[in-house]
C-alpha cells in the first residue's frame, strides 16, 4: 500500500493463518492503520476524520429521520413537525442532521482549498482528486435534494428555481425539467424522486469515500513540503515517515474532540443559526418568499449563477456568437457548473513543477485573494440581486475564473519558486530540532506550515 517499503500483516496463529488464507481482512485493516504516513503533516491534515465523522452522523441520523417522515406533499410538513415535538429526541436529531450538513460542507470546503494551496492535485494524485470532487458534486445534490423534503416556503420555491435552471438548456431542457420534477411543476411526484434519491446518495458517497482512501493509499499521502517520501528502502522511508496508528488516529481524535464540542454547542444553543426562518412555513405555491436563497453552502455558485445577466458584454457577445441558443439564463448555468468544473481541472491547469503554495511567493497572495473571493462570493450569493451587490458579484466571478484559467498556468511560467528541502526528514527536522538517530540532512529551506 502507498508504495512505500513497510512492514505488512503477518498472520501468527493457527486461527489467524486460516482466516488470512479465506479473508484477509486482518492484513488489509492492518495495512491502512500502519500506513506510513509523512511525518510533517500540519492540522490543516484532519478534515478526513471529520469528514468520515459526518458522513457517518448523516447516514445514522438519516436513517432515525426516515422511520417518522412521510414523503408526500400534504403530511411532509406535519410529519417533520411530528419529529420536532412528538418523537423522544426528534428534535435533537433533527437538528443533528440539518447541522451535520452544515459541518460536512465546512470540513470539505476546508479540506478542498487545502488540497489547491499545497498542490494535493498534482501528479500521481490527479485520480484521488477528481474522485474527491465528484463526492463534491454528489454531496451538493445530496443536500439539495434533504433541502426540499421538510417541504417548507423556502425547500419549495428553492426547488422551483434550481430545477428551472434545467429547463434553460437549449433543446433538451424543459424535458430534462419534466423528467427530473415528474410532471410539469413541482409536486409529489418532485417529492418523491428527491426523497429516493436523498436515501440513496449517501451510500454512493460512502463508497466513493472508500474508492477516494483507496486511491490516496495507493499514490501516499501529500504534505506540506510537497516533497514526496523516499521509497528506496523501508529504513529510508521510515526516516521520512511514522505509522498511522498511533500517531495520526491520536491527533485526528483530538482534532476532532475539539471541533465536536463547537459543533455540539451549535446544536444545542443555536441550531437554526444556519437555516431560514421561512422554511419553518408550510409550501404554498401561490405565495412566493420576498428573496429566495438556498443554504450558505451553495451561495458562492448561487452568485456566479446570477453574475451573468443580459447586460454583460460577454453574455452579449456569446449569445450573438451562438445566433441566441447560449441566453444569459443558459449562460448562468454554465457558468456555475463551470466554476465547479475550472476546480476539478486544476491538475492540468497548473503548470508549476513545484507542488506546494509554500515554496511559490506569487502563487501565495493569488490564492489568498482567491480564498477572500469565495467568501465575497457566498457574501452576496445571500443579497438581493441588485446594486452593487450584482457588479461585486461579477467581477468576484470573473476572478475566479481567471484564477484558475489563466493565472495558475502563468505562474508555472513566470513564477520563480522558492528551495525546497531536500526530504521530509529535513523539513521536520527544521521544525522540531534534531533528535537521535535522525539523519541529519542539509536543510535548504524553512519549514513547511
Amino acid at each position: 500500500m502507498a508504495g512505500i517499503p513497510h512492514d505488512h500483516y503477518e498472520p501468527k496463529s493457527g486461527g489467524e493463518k486460516w482466516l488470512h488464507k479465506r479473508l484477509p481482512i486482518v492484513g488489509l485493516m492492518y495495512d491502512t492503520l500502519m500506513l506510513p504516513t509523512p511525518k510533517n503533516l500540519n492540522w490543516m491534515w484532519i478534515w478526513g476524520i471529520v469528514l468520515t465523522f459526518c458522513l457517518a452522523l448523516q447516514i445514522i441520523t438519516g436513517i432515525a429521520l426516515v422511520m417518522h417522515y412521510t414523503p408526500h406533499v400534504d403530511y411532509a410538513f406535519a410529519s417533520v413537525e411530528h419529529i420536532m415535538r412528538n418523537v423522544n429526541g426528534g428534535y435533537m436529531i433533527r437538528y443533528l442532521h440539518q447541522n451535520g450538513a452544515s459541518l460536512f460542507f465546512v470540513a470539505v470546503y476546508l479540506h478542498i482549498f487545502r488540497g489547491l494551496y499545497y498542490g494535493s492535485y498534482k501528479a500521481p494524485r490527479e485520480v484521488t482528486w477528481i474522485i474527491g470532487m465528484l463526492i463534491y458534486l454528489l454531496m451538493m445534490g445530496t443536500a439539495f435534494m434533504g433541502y426540499v423534503l421538510p417541504w417548507g416556503q423556502m425547500s419549495f420555491w428553492g426547488a422551483t428555481v434550481i430545477t428551472g435552471l434545467f429547463g434553460a438548456i437549449p433543446g433538451i431542457g424543459e424535458a430534462i425539467q419534466t423528467w427530473l420534477l415528474g410532471g410539469p411543476a413541482v409536486d409529489n411526484a418532485t417529492l418523491n424522486r428527491f426523497f429516493s434519491l436523498h436515501y440513496l446518495l449517501p451510500f454512493v458517497i460512502a463508497g466513493l469515500v472508500a474508492v477516494h482512501i483507496w486511491a490516496f493509499h495507493t499514490t501516499g499521502n501529500n504534505n506540506p513540503t510537497g516533497v514526496e517520501v523516499r521509497r528506496g528502502s523501508k529504513e529510508e522511508a521510515a526516516k521520512d515517515t511514522v505509522p498511522f496508528w498511533p500517531y495520526y488516529v491520536i491527533k485526528d481524535l483530538f482534532a476532532l474532540a475539539i471541533i465536536l464540542a463547537v459543533f455540539f454547542a451549535v446544536v444545542g444553543f443555536m441550531p437554526n443559526y444556519l437555516g431560514h426562518p421561512d422554511n419553518y412555513i408550510e409550501a404554498n405555491a401561490l405565495a412566493t418568499p420576498a428573496h429566495i436563497v438556498p443554504e450558505w453552502y451553495f451561495l458562492p455558485f448561487y452568485a456566479i449563477l446570477r453574475a451573468f445577466t443580459a447586460d454583460v458584454w460577454v453574455v452579449i457577445a456569446v449569445e450573438w456568437i451562438t445566433f441566441g441558443i447560449v441566453d444569459a439564463k443558459f449562460f448562468g448555468v454554465i457558468a456555475m457548473f463551470g466554476a465547479i468544473a475550472v476546480m476539478a481541472l486544476a491538475p492540468w491547469l497548473d503548470t508549476s513543477s513545484v507542488r506546494s503554495g509554500r515554496y511559490r511567493p506569487m502563487f501565495k497572495w493569488w490564492f489568498a485573494l482567491l480564498v477572500v473571493d469565495f467568501v465575497v462570493l457566498m457574501w452576496v450569493g445571500a443579497m438581493p440581486a441588485e446594486e452593487p451587490y450584482a457588479t461585486i458579484s461579477l467581477i468576484a466571478s470573473a476572478y475566479w475564473f481567471a484564477y484558475f484559467l489563466v493565472i495558475l498556468p502563468l505562474l508555472g511560467v513566470i513564477e520563480k519558486p522558492m528551495p525546497q528541502p531536500a526530504t521530509i526528514e529535513d523539513d521536520f527536522n527544521a521544525h522540531y530540532g534534531k533528535h537521535g538517530g535522525g539523519s541529519g540532512g542539509n536543510v535548504v529551506a524553512q519549514p513547511a506550515e
